[in-house]
């Protein structure tokens, strides 16, 4: 039975789902999904619409709200929300080095992993639907890799949506994982350049943790082998709002004076350690690239061997000169599974998937191009993370749907921008503007 209980104004709701592993096998193995549903306490015995709300990632389970945070306010106002931990996150059954080994060796492990795509997590949504809202369509929110998946869910699916948000995640329907990654690394290094603008004195800061990384064998306190690709990786933090600030606050306290001389901090070690690891969201690091398979071209570790195409991103290069040191963004690479203890016993199945050459195509072009469903999407107009021509590309390809372009916040503007962004979508999505 469902248990409910209650957070300031809200009423919660656990509920789990048993589905397919494989949708075109659907008397064999199943799984285990998890949602939340959440009504406002004053409202939680009326008869209301239903949203979905798909996280981003891939590799993250929906976010645990406290009351109305957010964007969640505004949607409580007139839906019943369901938070869904997609397959392999959070509270769904999980993936990961401690029960991957349950599926046997590499290749059975990837075989496994190559089912929790964006075309997957569509079918999960529409087994879901008929036992969450009794048949009747449902809006969806996608946030990021949540955005793929609702363009994938308008591709396959549109029977299921009465209404279909997008904020900073609307996919190139056609580019591989190199042309992703080609067009990536540029807004990477504009990103890099305005933090510096705006904290000049993290150049030198930056410079010196990268110098000593070089010349130091240095492992975080979890184990992770802290190099400077993986402190270079920490830029990341650049695509999301607050994000330059937190890069500044965690650089200017890196070093401490001790009787061997300076040495990275304790403090600085474990706060790389927290945003380096890939523990809470292996798949993350384990399907990222696969995301943008979709025919016989492999992957091959694309950021990898795109980056080598960027020279200015080599550390040791940039030191023996006087350059600011890069960092990088949204990236997956080999030597995480050398380095993090959470992926090194994945890293042949990582490998495996690499190579993989049978990707079915994750969009419909011409399904899109006839598109009925009510639909609107935030696109932001240097969005670190997804390639805002790739995204206005799509927009134009999807009949009907309106694009909110703006750079009035970053990636996570749905986040930061709460009940305002979704209240333009609902706006647009109804052509009430």
């Amino acid at each position: 039975m469902p248990v409910s209980y209650r957070q300031p104004g809200v009423v919660l709701t656990d509920r789990r789902f048993t589905v397919p592993l494989d949708h075109d096998d659907p008397s064999g193995e199943t799984i285990e999904l998890y949602a939340r549903e959440v009504v406002a306490g004053d409202r939680a015995g009326r008869d209301l619409p239903w949203l979905l709300y798909l996280q981003g990632g891939p590799g993250f389970g929906a976010n645990r709200f406290v009351g109305k945070e957010a964007w969640l306010g505004r949607a409580l106002e007139e839906y019943r929300v369901l938070l869904l931990d997609q397959r392999g996150t959070g509270h769904s059954t999980p993936a990961n080095r401690q029960t991957l080994p349950l599926r046997g060796g590499p290749e059975e492990q990837a075989g496994y992993l190559a089912l929790f795509r964006a075309d997957s997590i569509v079918r999960d949504c529409e087994a879901i639907r008929p036992r969450v809202t009794g048949g009747a369509p449902w809006t969806v929110l996608g946030q990021s890799f949540g955005g793929f998946c609702t363009v994938a869910y308008l591709s396959t699916a549109p029977e299921g949506l009465d209404t279909a948000l997008v904020t900073g995640g609307l996919p190139s329907l056609d580019a591989h994982a190199d042309d992703v990654y080609r067009a990536a690394y540029p807004r990477v290094e504009r990103k890099v350049a305005a933090h510096y603008a705006r904290y000049p004195q993290d150049v030198e800061r930056a410079r010196r943790i990268a110098d000593h990384l070089l010349s130091h064998d240095v492992v975080l306190p979890g184990g992770y082998r802290f190099t400077v690709e993986a402190f270079q990786s920490l830029g990341r933090m650049l695509g999301s709002g607050d994000g330059s600030h937190r890069l500044h606050h965690l650089l200017e306290d890196a070093f401490v004076r001790t009787p061997g001389g300076p040495a990275l901090s304790d403090a600085f070690q474990e706060q790389a350690q927290g945003l380096l690891s890939f523990a809470g969201h292996p798949l993350y690091a384990l399907i990222h690239e696969a995301i943008y398979g979709q025919d016989a071209r492999p992957t091959a570790w694309s950021a990898e061997r795109v980056r080598a195409g960027f020279p200015r991103f080599d550390a040791a290069k940039t030191l023996a000169g006087d350059e600011p040191l890069l960092f990088t963004g949204e990236t997956i690479h080999p030597w995480m599974f050398d380095c993090d203890p959470a992926l090194r016993p994945l890293r042949e199945t990582a490998a495996i998937l690499a190579a993989r050459t049978d990707w079915t195509p994750l969009y419909d072009p011409a399904r899109l191009a006839g598109n009925e469903v009510p639909a609107a999407a935030a696109v932001y107009h240097d969005d670190m993370y997804v390639h805002t021509p790739h995204s206005l590309e799509t927009a134009r390809a999807i009949r009907g749907l309106r694009t909110w372009v703006t750079d009035e916040f970053e990636h996570d503007g749905v986040r930061a921008g709460g009940p305002r962004v979704l209240d333009r979508l609902l706006a647009l999505a109804r052509d009430e503007v």
